[in-house]
């Protein structure tokens, strides 16, 4: 894979849309079977850098993704390697390109089952757009292959991976290395398929970039590709920059609400004030310097404070508490016309009444809110259907009328219009206290610096990610984050 196409290919088709988009390259005048050559090549290029020689069986399917397995054979045996070739079904049945590498190959072929052993295998059983469960003879193979112990590199996906939402089907080969072509597919970033998937490459197989034009896109890897930071003016003011106001808890809920307020300011808003009672506020001056403190008593002094324009972005949520109190703080934010994420406590206080909190978001289109839950928070308010993480919230935001991020390992990021992000660099230790107060803080401050929700909340879930990276290990915690947001933000502007 070239160096930088992680970052600069931002689009993932599903199985559908790879397929059109290999019927569109062959009307473009590319040959079909120029497209199976490749990447059988780029395969090889793959496993030939990452292993030396060794007994490598390929394990070829009857379908396309049996096809590659033959370039992949012949090309190693041309390069030496000690190579055996096993086909599950019969090679009588092969039709087009497939056919035509498998008269290519001059070696034997013997019958894939269990029982054989290798230190290397490669896996050209099944492609990515499976249509049913995987079971009998060919989840006994599969079981197999996971019990050899080696190494496995996966032809396009993992045999037995949806490709389109990253769940096994049934059951699944864990690869070590997968090589894709032209694109990647959500299946390769959405959870288990990233684990299931190891080491992703992605290989240029001749498809030209053009034909991106004549494909619906509307789902994509989060980065810098999507979005970009604002960066003020020369002459602007603390004012051009935004001004947040993030809603505190009370007295002894106080840390989450600052830790969004904190990293909001890091993440480039002007001014950041903290609302709340004169108690909770008091804690608050013992920790802060840069961020202002306005008090409130009810509603209606909030309704007050965000009378004022000029405070164009609000975070609620963290630490606010759950029931009617909160649910009213958050209606009369809505209402504010200020854009505003809202997070932990604002949402599961409209458990019971999710359609209340849509229709006062519906009620005022072209508004910028972000919803930010986890799972729970995710299920209590949209329910806990299906598996499909991607479907699930693209149904969310469409419901909302918000855009959501459904956040995890492999947080989605979904807008109401229908595009989706699937976010990729979450190291394991974001899963911390605080953690979502800190990212919910981010993305208000980038809303308050006037990025549109959707922009906000992919940038932001994706720098959240990055400082976790930055830090490096499993002793962070939240305040950890917010310390290196600063520096996340100036990689990318």
């Amino acid at each position: 894979m070239a160096k930088g196409t992680e970052k600069t290919h931002v689009e993932l088709l599903t199985p559908p849309q790879m397929a059109r988009a290999d019927a569109l390259a062959v009307r473009a005048g590319v040959p079909s079977l120029e497209l199976m050559e490749n990447a059988g090549r780029g395969v090889v290029e793959a496993v030939a850098a990452a292993f030396a020689p060794c007994r490598t069986v390929v394990l070829c399917g009857p379908g396309n993704n049996g096809g590659d397995g033959y370039v992949v054979a012949r090309l190693l045996q041309e390069k030496g390697w000690p190579v055996r070739v096993l086909a599950f079904g019969s090679t009588d049945r092969l039709k087009g390109d497939a056919a035509a590498n498998f008269s290519r190959w001059q070696g034997p072929v013997g019958a894939a089952r269990p029982g054989f052993d290798a230190d290397l295998v490669i896996d050209g059983l099944l492609g990515a757009g499976l249509d049913r469960d995987v079971g009998g003879e060919l989840a006994l193979l599969i079981a197999h292959v996971n019990m050899l112990g080696c190494p496995v590199v996966a032809i396009d996906v993992p045999s037995g991976l949806d490709g389109a939402t990253g769940r096994p089907r049934g059951t699944c080969i864990a690869a070590t290395h997968t090589v894709t072509f032209f694109r990647f597919k959500p299946g390769h970033f959405l959870f288990p398929g990233r684990r299931l998937c190891g080491q992703r490459t992605l290989v240029d197989i001749g498809i030209p970039q053009s034909i991106l034009s004549d494909i619906e896109l509307d789902t994509f890897r989060n980065g810098p590709g999507l979005w970009a930071l604002p960066e003020p003016e020369p002459e602007a003011n603390k004012f051009d920059r935004g001004h947040l106001v993030v809603v505190s808890g009370l007295e002894l809920a106080t840390g989450a609400a600052r830790l969004s307020a904190q990293a909001g300011a890091r993440a480039g808003a002007g001014l950041v004030t903290l609302v709340g009672d004169v108690a909770a506020l008091r804690v608050h001056a013992c920790h802060v310097t840069s961020i202002m403190l306005s008090p409130f008593r009810d509603v209606s002094g909030l309704q007050d404070i965000l009378s004022d324009r000029r405070k164009n972005a609000v975070v609620i949520g963290p630490g606010c508490g759950v029931g009617e109190e909160t649910r009213q703080k958050v209606l009369a934010v809505l209402e504010s016309g200020a854009a505003c994420v809202l997070d932990a406590d604002a949402l599961t206080s409209f458990a019971a009444c999710p359609e209340m909190l849509f229709s006062a978001i519906r009620a005022l289109p072209g508004r910028d809110v972000v919803l930010t839950p986890h799972g729970g928070e995710f299920s209590r308010l949209f329910g806990d259907e299906g598996e499909d993480k991607l479907a699930r919230a693209r149904g969310a935001a469409d419901a909302s009328g918000a855009c959501v991020v459904f956040k995890g390992a492999d947080s989605v990021i979904a807008a109401p219009d229908g595009r989706a992000a699937i976010n990729a660099n979450a190291p394991a230790w974001l899963a911390t206290a605080g953690s979502g107060d800190v990212l919910a803080g981010i993305i208000g401050g980038l809303l308050a610096q006037k990025m549109s929700g959707w922009e906000a909340a992919c940038a932001g879930v994706h720098m959240h990610g990055a400082a976790g990276e930055a830090y490096g290990g499993t002793g962070m915690i939240a305040e950890d984050l917010v310390d290196l947001i600063g520096d996340v933000v100036g990689e990318f502007t």
